[in-house]
C-alpha cells in the first residue's frame, strides 16, 4: 500500500463520504443524483457504456453507476437527492445497467442442478452446495498471514455492505408471505439487534472499524474499493429491490448465512492475532453463534418453505444462493492475490 493510502486506512473520521466519477456514466448518475438538471444523455450514454464493456463485473463506471443508482433507493448518502429517487430517466438508466449485469450473472455463475421443490430437498441442496465451495479462503488468511495493514483494508472492503447490513435482504419482506415471511422476519430481527439499538450488527461493525482506527460513515471508502466489491453489493441489491427476483434475494440470503459462522470465527482470531481488542472482535464473535443459527432458519423454514409454496420460484433460489458464492469469492480472490503479491488490494488513491 502506499503511504497515501495508509494514512487513509489508519486516520479516523479522515474523509467525508463522496462519490468520484470513474468514467462518463458514473459521473452522469452522480451529477444527476445530487440535483444536477436532466441530462438526455443518460440513457444513451448507459447503453453505449454496457455495449462497449469488457466485463461490467469488473468495469468501475458502470458498478460505481449502479452502487450510486440504488444508494439513492436506501437513502446511504445524504448528498443524493431523496426528490430523484424516482426520477424517470434514472430508473431507465438503472434498467439498462441492471439487465446487463444480470445476463452476465447468469452466464458466469454455475447452476446448481435442481432439487425437489421441498422444505428437505432444498435445504439439503443449499447446505451441499455451500459445503462444495470451493472459493478462497480470505477468512484463513485473516487468520494467520495478514498483516494489520491486510486487516485494515479487509475492513475498508467490507465497510461496503456491512455497514449497512442486512438492509439488502429486507427488501424482500413485503414480497413473502406465510412461512417465509416469518422465518426472514426472524433472521433480520437478530440482523437488526432485536430491539436493541446497540446491538444492531452495522453499528457493531462501525464499533469495530473505530476500535481499529478507521471511519465509521458509511461511503467513506467507496473511492477506494474496486469494481468487484462494489459488484458484490450491487448484486444484492439488485436481488432485492427488484420483486421478480425475490426467489434469488432468499437463495442469497441463505449462501450468506451458511457461510458465515465459521469464516467469522476465523476473522475474530486472526485479528486478536493482530492485537486488536475486544471493540474491534466483538461483531466477528456475534456471527458465530447467531449465523449457526441463521443458517438453519435460512435454509429450511426460508428458502425451502418458499420453494415448496412457490415452486416457480426454485430456479432463482438457487442461482441467488449460486451468485452468493460466486461473487463473493471473486472478491476474496482479488484481495488474496493482490497480498500475496506484495500489493495493496485497494484501488490507487488518485485515480481518474
Amino acid at each position: 500500500m502506499s503511504v497515501t493510502s495508509t494514512t487513509r486506512a489508519t486516520a479516523p473520521h479522515s474523509h467525508r463520504p463522496s462519490l468520484t466519477p470513474r468514467g462518463p456514466v458514473s459521473e452522469a448518475v452522480i451529477t444527476r443524483l445530487t440535483g444536477a438538471p436532466d441530462d438526455e444523455r443518460l440513457e444513451a450514454l448507459a447503453q453505449d457504456a454496457v455495449t462497449a464493456t469488457a466485463d461490467i463485473v469488473e468495469d468501475d463506471d458502470l458498478q460505481l453507476a449502479l452502487f450510486a443508482l440504488y444508494a439513492s433507493s436506501y437513502g446511504s448518502l445524504d448528498e443524493l437527492s431523496p426528490e430523484l429517487e424516482w426520477d424517470p430517466r434514472l430508473i431507465a438508466t438503472r434498467r439498462i445497467l441492471e439487465q446487463a449485469f444480470e445476463q452476465r450473472l447468469r452466464a458466469m455463475v454455475p447452476m446448481p442442478d435442481l432439487p425437489e421443490p421441498s422444505v428437505d430437498a432444498v435445504a439439503r441442496a443449499l447446505f451441499a452446495l455451500t459445503e462444495a465451495d470451493s472459493g478462497p479462503s480470505l477468512s484463513r488468511y485473516l487468520a494467520k498471514k495478514a498483516t494489520a495493514e491486510q486487516a485494515h483494508e479487509f475492513f475498508m472492503q467490507r465497510s461496503i455492505y456491512t455497514l449497512r447490513e442486512a438492509d439488502p435482504h429486507s427488501w424482500a419482506i413485503p414480497r413473502l408471505h406465510g412461512r417465509a415471511k416469518a422465518a426472514l422476519v426472524e433472521i433480520q430481527s437478530d440482523e437488526y439487534g432485536g430491539g436493541r439499538a446497540d446491538r444492531v450488527h452495522a453499528t457493531i461493525f462501525a464499533a469495530a472499524m473505530r476500535g481499529a482506527g478507521l471511519d465509521d460513515t458509511y461511503g467513506a471508502y467507496v473511492d477506494d474499493v474496486p469494481a468487484v466489491t462494489l459488484a458484490s453489493h450491487n448484486t444484492m441489491s439488485m436481488f432485492g429491490v427488484n420483486r421478480r427476483l425475490v426467489g434469488a434475494i432468499v437463495g442469497h440470503l441463505a449462501a450468506f448465512e451458511m457461510t458465515s459462522s465459521i469464516p467469522n470465527r476465523f476473522y475474530g482470531d486472526g485479528l486478536r492475532r493482530l492485537g486488536f481488542g475486544e471493540d474491534v472482535t466483538d461483531y466477528f464473535d456475534e456471527h458465530v453463534e447467531a449465523d449457526a443459527v441463521h443458517e438453519q432458519i435460512a435454509g429450511r423454514d426460508l428458502a425451502g418453505a418458499l420453494a415448496e409454496d412457490r415452486p416457480d420460484l426454485l430456479p432463482d433460489i438457487m442461482f441467488g444462493a449460486a451468485a452468493c458464492l460466486a461473487v463473493d469469492g471473486w472478491v476474496g480472490a482479488h484481495m488474496l492475490d493482490a497480498w500475496q503479491a506484495g500489493e495493496s488490494s485497494l484501488r490507487a488513491v488518485g485515480h481518474a
